[in-house]
């Protein structure tokens, strides 16, 4: 199943992202945090990415958000914006 869903993220990646300018606010991308998040975390990095998308909009500072080594819906505590 996470196969699957990094497929249809790799997808997206090559067919939709492109035809939108860069808007995410954190690094990685949200779409490259969802992949790493579903080979992590399987089927429970899907649900990580999917916290994530939802956290993504302009009213965010945003910064540096990897995916943590144990299952968790809430930002990293480690905040490090951009720079």
């Amino acid at each position: 199943m996470s196969k699957l869903l990094i497929g249809l993220v790799h997808l997206y990646q090559r067919f939709i992202s492109p035809l939108f300018p860069p808007s995410c606010r954190y690094r990685p991308t949200c779409s490259s945090y969802m992949i790493q998040a579903l080979e992590k975390h399987g089927i429970k990095g899907f649900l990580m990415g999917l916290a994530r998308i939802l956290r993504c909009h302009p009213f965010v500072e945003g910064g540096d958000d990897p995916v943590p080594e144990h299952f968790s819906l809430k930002r990293n505590s480690e905040k490090k914006p951009f720079r």
